[in-house]
């Protein structure tokens, strides 16, 4: 039976307009995105068989493009809609966060940290610059790093600050493992570069770490 003829309750377009994107699974989204199904398998069926073979949607979102492509019914123009539709989706919180009046709670760049760095397979650190009204001057990847560790400079930190006359600053890094909890090493570091941006006037307002779904803040936790 073709999806047409199901009852317009269970078709993935018809309960996004009447429900809202939230309430559909997994699946259902991928089929809306996917459209058309193949030979034998509507296109929610797809999306279930796809499911099955890369394990979840966030799986299937941060495979490259080779491995993307070897799922039934992918092609390179899947591949490139994907990451316009990813891309779009992170400048949209960035603006969000741009044009919010000012960050006052760790809870406002948890979503675009996700978005940002989240699927990365290796680690990263980087800063979200601030006046002195924490409204955002900018976002800046600083080091770039392996699957299990990313070098940072304090000196360059300090650098950075001083080149966007920064007031405070948000530092984030990811753990490729997925695992947000932060390490020793984490807490030496975040020590070291409160230390060396307080001597330049400049506030570390937070350090997040960034795990599969997961975002830990500092200051949340009360060690910063």
């Amino acid at each position: 039976m073709s999806i047409r003829d199901w009852p317009a309750s269970l078709r993935p377009r018809e309960k996004l307009l009447s429900e809202g994107a939230q309430a559909l699974t997994d699946a259902e989204l991928l089929a809306i995105f996917l459209r058309t199904g193949i030979p034998g398998l509507d296109a929610v069926g797809l999306s279930q068989a796809l499911l099955a073979r890369f394990g979840t949607l966030a799986k299937l979102m941060k495979a490259d493009k080779d491995e993307f492509c070897q799922g039934q019914g992918l092609g390179p123009a899947k591949f490139v809609q994907l990451q316009a539709v990813m891309e779009m989706a992170r400048r949209h919180l960035w603006s969000e966060l741009v044009n919010s009046a000012s960050l006052t709670s760790p809870s406002d760049t948890r979503q675009f940290l996700l978005a940002k760095i989240r699927d990365l397979e290796h680690e990263e650190f980087a800063c979200i610059w601030l006046d002195n009204q924490h409204q955002v001057l900018a976002f800046e990847t600083l080091f770039t790093g392996t699957i299990d560790s990313a070098a940072v400079y304090p000196r360059e930190v300090i650098k950075k600050a001083l080149k966007h006359n920064a007031a405070a600053v948000i530092v984030a890094h990811n753990h490729p493992s997925g695992i947000a909890e932060p390490s020793q090493a984490d807490q030496l570091l975040t020590e070291k570069l409160k230390n060396a941006l307080f001597s330049i006037d400049v506030r570390l307002l937070d350090h997040m770490v960034v795990g599969q779904g997961v975002v830990v803040s500092f200051a949340e936790r009360g060690i910063l």
